[in-house]
């Protein structure tokens, strides 16, 4: 999404959510998210999950010394010991390695993917070994670059979007998605800026 299409988006979502209205003046708008290869997206999904996002720089960063090409067939190649010579866990290494095969062997087609509507991306992404609807709707937002998605198993969203509600009771993840339903189509431009605020609001 480029910065023009963001606030645009923020823009009209402010002028039915007052709240976005007020934490826009507050905060300002979000830098655009950048928009990666769909199998980059997916590995750094995997190295993301559960570490700090320094850690999880870190980490990428080794590991793309092992394969300066992040291509599927540098990584299929390597057996999981090297993997995680980059610093990944045993059961991280097993994903990327299992992803970079389905590659491969065109088990995992991003090509015919593109044209899916999100609900069969997301079954597509979550029948892969390590990954579930977190990470299909990240890689939506990031690899695809779909316009009206919330990745509500995100915490860092849930609380963000607690706090913008001045909800003193955390959102579950049904709560959340009903809470901002009435942003579509627009809701990867809210989520970017939810993650935003989460970091630029005062506590």
């Amino acid at each position: 999404m480029t910065g023009q299409t963001l606030r645009k988006h923020l823009g009209l979502l402010a002028l039915q959510d007052p709240s976005v209205s007020d934490a826009l003046d507050l905060v300002g708008f979000p830098k655009p998210r950048t928009v990666r290869g769909e199998f980059e997206t997916l590995v750094r999904i995997v190295i993301g999950q559960q570490i700090s996002t320094e850690a999880a720089k870190s980490i990428f960063l080794k590991f793309q010394s092992l394969a300066p090409d992040l291509k599927p067939k540098s990584i299929a190649k390597m057996n999981t010991k090297k993997l995680r010579s980059a610093g990944l866990s045993a059961r991280k290494a097993e994903y990327i390695q299992n992803l970079a095969n389905n590659v491969e062997s065109g088990e995992l087609d991003f090509d015919s993917m593109r044209s899916l509507p999100d609900h069969e991306v997301i079954s597509v992404i979550e029948s892969q070994y390590g990954f579930g609807k977190w990470s299909a709707e990240i890689f939506l937002m990031f690899a695809l670059n779909r316009k009206d998605v919330f990745a509500a198993d995100d915490l860092a969203l849930r609380q963000s979007l607690s706090r913008l509600k001045k909800r003193k009771v955390p959102y579950s993840v049904t709560e959340a998605r009903k809470a901002v339903a009435h942003w579509a189509p627009y809701r990867t431009a809210g989520s970017i800026f939810l993650w935003h605020y989460y970091r630029g609001a005062p506590q």
